[in-house]
């Protein structure tokens, strides 16, 4: 589509200016989004390892308390758990990945040491809570990709569209605006030839 403007040669260095700086752009996004395509598949790649160890663990630990309750009273199993002093929390922070802020969780354990007597209780409840605590830096682990692979699969889709439009708008219109107006600029050159022409056999 041509765009509406005057065809004149001030116009006509100003458009070029505008596709040299759209072929520019689009070089950049095209590379940017052949990183992140990369990126992306190497990330997914990750991902999928890093969930099979998660559930292996989790069906570990899951398996490591069955064996505790198994070896213990049901009410000091509930009494051993009913009260933990350790606290869990979440430190929240922001890193740059590909110009894309993707957030970093670090797990911060205050431990009240041991909550629960040693009489009543087996070691099997030992190393499923020592189990437990390990597994939760694994699910940090996969939550932090999962958030940051979904942010790249949507910056992604952000920079597909921005490349399609340079490639199928943006400087198509801009290519076809600059050979309308030089073909103006080559009529009205022609047309002052032909005129000068015509003066020039008036005063022969």
């Amino acid at each position: 589509m041509i765009l509406n403007v005057n065809p004149n040669r001030m116009e006509l260095l100003r458009i070029r200016k505008r596709l040299a700086l759209a072929h520019r752009g689009h070089r950049l996004l095209s590379e940017k989004r052949d990183e992140l395509s990369r990126q992306l598949m190497e990330l997914a790649r990750q991902l999928g390892q890093l969930r099979q160890a998660v559930e292996r663990e989790l069906l570990l630990v899951g398996r490591r308390f069955v064996m505790a309750r198994s070896s213990m009273e049901p009410d000091d199993l509930e009494v051993a758990l009913l009260n933990p002093v350790n606290r869990l929390s979440l430190v929240l922070s922001l890193v740059r990945v590909m110009n894309i802020s993707v957030p970093s969780l670090t797990k911060e354990i205050v431990s009240g040491g041991l909550y629960y007597g040693l009489a009543n209780t087996s070691a099997e409840l030992d190393a499923a809570l020592r189990a437990m605590e390990k597994v939760i830096d694994r699910v940090l682990e996969l939550a932090q990709k999962e958030k940051q692979a979904y942010l790249m699969a949507t910056e992604l889709q952000r920079t597909r569209r921005r490349v399609n439009v340079l490639e199928r708008v943006v400087m198509p219109d801009l290519q076809d605006t600059i050979g309308h107006i030089q073909g103006k600029l080559e009529e009205v050159e022609r047309d002052n030839i032909n005129r000068l022409m015509r003066v020039a056999k008036k005063i022969r």
